[in-house]
This record gives C-alpha cells, structure tokens and sequence, in this order.
C-alpha cells in the first residue's frame, strides 16, 4: 500500500486483500510459532515468532505508516515499549521525564535510576528555565507525554524537540492519549513515538500490548534486536486482534472526541467542579498548542470535584453508565481515581509536586449516547453534593 494515501485509507486498508494463498480479504493469523527453512543454513523472512512473525509486521507496518516513521517494533505492552528505548540506552546517560508522566512511567523510571541504570530528572516541561537548566546537563533522551497524563498539560513538542537536538538529544513522545489520528510527533520532530496500543489503537479493552515507532531505520533495527533478544515482542494473536480494532481507530476517536467535547462543556460550567483539565477548552493553558500540533483535542479529560475524599467516593460509587476501572481508551467510558489507582505508585510527594490531587477524578469517555453519559455525570453529583450537606 501506498504511503502517499490518506491515514484513514491505511488504517483501514493496509494489508487488505494481500493473501496469496486463498485470496483472502482480511490478512490471516500466523499463529505458528516456528517457520520452514528453505533449505540447510538457509532462513527465509520468518524462522521462529519471537524474532519475527507476519502478523505482528503487518500491526508494525501499519503503525508505522501511520505514524510516519521508518519502522516500528510491536512488544507485549505499552509498559515493555518505554523499556524497550529506555534499554537501549548506554549507562550513566541522563533521561529529561515530565514530571506529570504516567505513574507506571514514573516508577519504571525510577527504579531504574535506583539500580544504576541512568539518571533521571523529572521536570516540568511547561517551565522554559527548568528545561533549559536541564538540557544544559547534556541528556541523551528527552521523554515527552502531551497530552499528560492525568492533568492533561500540553507542551510543544516541535520546540522541544528541536532544542534537544542542539544538545545531541533524542525524543520520544508517548502519543497514547491522541493516537495517530490526532497527533503525528515525528512530523513534529520527534525521534521516536510510544504507544500503549491497549489504548486507542486497540480500542477494545481486550488486549494488552505496545509499540515503539522510529523515524530512522537504523533505530528500528536496534529496538527490533533487543527486542528478540529480551523476548518482549507481541503475541500474534494479540497483534491480530489490535490491528482488527485499528481498522476503525478514525470514526472511533471522531465520535469520542465529539462526546467528550460536551462533556468537558458541562463540567466547565458546573458549580460542583473545581477545575477541568481539557485542551479543547479555550480557558486550557494548552490550547494554542494543542490547537497547532494536534488534529483534535481527543476523548481523554480530568476533573477536581469540589468536597473532600468521601464526596469523591461517593460521586464514583453511584455511576452506572460509567465504570470505575483502570486504563483508557476503550468504546466504553470508564472514570479512574489517578491516587489511589493509575498514579499511586508514584507516592504521595511525587503526586503532590505533580498537582495529582485526592479530588481528581480521570475520564476516559467512549461510544455512549453523550446525553446518557451526561445523565450519569449529573446524578453522581447529586448524590456527591448530599453527601458534603451532610457533613
């Protein structure tokens, strides 16, 4: 397929009708997990599924050309992808992380920085004298999240990654919250994208998996390496299933992204709400940014909800269309507490530096009627609102 086409067409088509054995219209699963030689010390293009298997290529390709770069590696989770480029890494390097990032970021970084492996500072990447101060200790990666992960802050990705470059840098950007069909960051600049394909471009909340996207071929043989050598690559099946659900990644993330438009109006305009945390929002901090690099605000939302722990349990508790689970991204919508689930491994000083509140709620909004998604909203705060009244 060509990659001039449109990333709706290559989303939809890649691989389509390709099958050369019966003509099948939808690529086939490869599910073996070893290969024929073509004959004595003689490999063809898959010998055994760890290294190499068609259907997790044809899930890389695909997400490749829609990200616009060289290449990419398909691995067992969004998890084992940061792994995979921080793994790659020579000792004693410095890593620039936001200080908001994803709490399972935060602690791998962490705990790899405790063992030795490299040293991290985490930075608010909004702040230009913090970046500055930290680019001038040389970093030899900058790891971006925009937008972040739960408070929704945005930062310009074509400046920073063109200020890392001028120190010998390279950037990654974790593109989860938008997905290709709202934000390309190597056409921005990046070095290198990250997905949690668990996320948006599975869509489904049935499979775990992730990807590392490079805009130069020679990376993407050095992630590919490790990644066999680590055996961290993904599971066919799991490949199959992800690039089914990204065939409609574009009408999925249209349709949520118009939901969770009304949905952050509401809550903007709701005594019960504190703060709203929307780039789509003109009052957002982000929003000219997100406005330039963005091809839409996306599904992804966070609110503070007036009252202390007990309204917040209490507003959570009484969701029906809602469901109070982990991870995003889904045709269902789900409402996280980032505190005490998402971020709580990040601990209580390090939320606090963040702006993670105990009032913070996360929501990941799906397919739902929005005016059944609203309804939802409205009655929790009722029943929130009863509860501060009776203190």
């Amino acid at each position: 397929m060509s990659k001039s086409l449109n990333p709706e067409t290559i989303a939809a088509g890649n691989g389509i009708a390709l099958d050369e054995s019966f003509g099948a219209v939808t690529p086939p699963i490869y599910l073996s997990s070893t290969f024929v030689f073509p004959g004595f010390a003689q490999s063809g293009p898959y010998d055994y599924s760890r290294t190499a298997n068609p259907s997790r290529a044809l899930l890389a390709d695909t997400i490749a050309r829609l990200e616009g770069g060289a290449g990419a590696v398909v691995t067992s989770s969004g998890m084992s992808a940061v792994d995979l480029l921080l793994s790659t890494l020579e000792p004693d390097t410095l890593i620039v992380a936001p200080h908001d990032c994803y709490g399972g970021t935060y602690r791998l970084l962490a705990a790899r920085r405790d063992r030795g492996h490299f040293s991290v500072v985490f930075v608010d990447q909004g702040d230009d004298a913090a970046l500055e101060a930290a680019f001038e200790q040389y970093p030899a990666l900058v790891l971006i999240e925009t937008p972040s992960n739960p408070l929704m802050r945005v930062v310009d990705i074509a400046q920073i990654a063109e200020r890392a470059k001028s120190f010998g840098a390279k950037t990654a950007v974790d593109n989860t919250f938008l997905s290709p069909a709202l934000q390309r960051p190597i056409s921005l600049g990046a070095d290198f994208v990250i997905h949690s394909t668990t996320k948006y471009l599975n869509g489904h909340s049935d499979v775990v998996g992730g990807a590392i996207v490079a805009a130069d071929a020679a990376d993407v043989e050095t992630f590919a390496t490790w990644a066999n050598i680590t055996g961290i690559t993904g599971a066919p099946f799991d490949s199959y299933l992800t690039l089914r659900g990204l065939r409609t990644l574009f009408p999925r993330m249209e349709r949520q992204q118009e939901n969770a438009e009304r949905i952050a109006r509401f809550l903007d305009a709701h005594p019960q709400v504190a703060a709203v945390h929307y780039p789509g929002l003109p009052s957002h901090p982000g929003h000219a940014i997100a406005g330039r690099q963005q091809a839409g605000f996306g599904a992804m939302l966070s609110f503070e909800l007036d009252g202390g722990v007990g309204a917040v349990r209490r507003f959570v508790e009484s969701l029906s269309v809602f469901t109070l689970a982990e991870s995003l991204g889904g045709i269902e919508s789900l409402v996280a507490h980032p505190a005490t689930m998402t971020h709580v491994g990040m601990g209580e000083t390090a939320r606090a530096a963040a702006g993670i509140t105990d009032r913070l709620l996360r929501l990941s909004i799906g397919l739902e009627a929005a005016d059944d998604l609203l309804a939802d909203l409205e009655q929790a705060f009722d029943v929130a609102r009863e509860r501060v009244a009776a203190l």
